[in-house]
């Protein structure tokens, strides 16, 4: 299974950016896909996830800024960004994680920058 994100940039604070992943549409129907995060010195973190009944979930930090979402058609998963802060920047990562059973699936990561 191979995950591709794309979308990662240099971006003003308070500007908005997208992020896609590409991924197999059949994982949608057992996976949780997520988006991680992982900055220079720091563990990585969940930024958002979105199941395959549609339930979504976000980091306190990023609730009102980003929105998760997926285009079956497409193949895609979406991070929607706003209100970018400076304390956003990182590697992003795409995540599969199987529900209710043991199956993991990460990308390579892309890297967004909120610098002025």
């Amino acid at each position: 299974v191979q995950l591709v994100e794309s979308g990662g940039d240099l971006v003003q604070p308070g500007g908005s950016l997208r992020l896609s992943c590409a991924a197999p549409r059949i994982l949608f129907k057992l996976y949780t896909m997520g988006w991680y995060r992982q900055a220079p010195g720091q563990q990585r973190e969940l930024v958002a996830a979105l199941s395959s009944s549609d339930s979504t979930a976000y980091a306190d930090s990023v609730k009102g800024r980003f929105a998760i979402s997926r285009d079956n058609a497409k193949e895609m998963v979406y991070l929607q960004m706003n209100s970018l802060k400076p304390e956003d920047t990182a590697v992003y990562y795409c995540n599969a994680k199987g529900e209710g059973f043991t199956a993991l699936y990460w990308g390579q990561g892309t890297q967004v920058t909120v610098s002025s």
